[in-house]
């Protein structure tokens, strides 16, 4: 694939590990989402797919070191997709247990496939709606970081995110040019989090907003 991967390498080089390896091992992914896009069901845009790496795995990458620099162990991905973030910030050894949600099966095949021939051993991917899972005494309130990229608007993914967020964690949401008009909307967030930071991207309007989950 003819894809910008030296991109990543200044990111990369910010956190532990072999950038060599951590490379080998995203164009894996990517040759497995470029043959799914095709055969199976669009993960992301067919438009796209000549700029995965610099517009998807580059914008899921670049916000790593804030990621580890959180301390959060297990790690919550809510709307996976794709599996942008979650699936390249594992990759390159960001946390140490995850659980990928996702409603759509389609989706949830790809990631458990990705999961299995990357040997991804560390994560968990649940085929289900986030609103349903509160209840389950295995995951509220049980994680330490919570990440989501172009699913809900902020306030209610803030709102559930809260749910299963120890207090003192965070999390990070990858948001567009509305962020300011989501977070003044619906301000139900604010009694569960305190903005802790914005990093824009690299030729980018996106920024990722990392929020800290505060005690009731």
């Amino acid at each position: 694939m003819r894809q910008k991967w030296d991109a990543l390498l200044p990111h990369l080089l910010k956190i532990d590990g072999d950038s060599a390896i951590h490379i080998k091992r995203l164009q894996h992914y990517a040759q497995l989402l470029s043959e799914w896009n095709r055969s199976s069901s669009n993960l992301i845009s067919r438009a796209d797919m000549p700029r995965l790496v610099e517009h998807h795995i580059l914008e899921s990458i670049e916000p790593a070191h804030w990621l580890a620099s959180s301390g959060a162990r297990h790690w919550l991905d809510f709307g996976s997709g794709g599996g942008l973030p979650a699936l390249p910030l594992i990759i390159v050894g960001i946390g140490e247990k995850w659980t990928l949600v996702e409603s759509r099966r389609n989706k949830t095949l790809f990631l458990r496939r990705v999961v299995q021939e990357l040997g991804l051993t560390n994560t968990t991917v649940v085929c289900d709606r986030l609103e349903n899972l509160a209840g389950d005494d295995g995951l509220a309130g049980s994680v330490e970081g919570f990440t989501s990229r172009a699913t809900l608007v902020l306030g209610p993914t803030l709102v559930l995110a809260e749910r299963f967020v120890q207090p003192g964690g965070a999390a990070f949401l990858w948001k567009g040019s509305r962020r300011e008009e989501e977070m003044a909307a619906d301000p139900r967030w604010k009694a569960f989090w305190d903005l802790d930071g914005l990093l824009g991207l690299s030729g980018s309007p996106t920024v990722v907003a990392r929020f800290k989950r505060i005690s009731i």
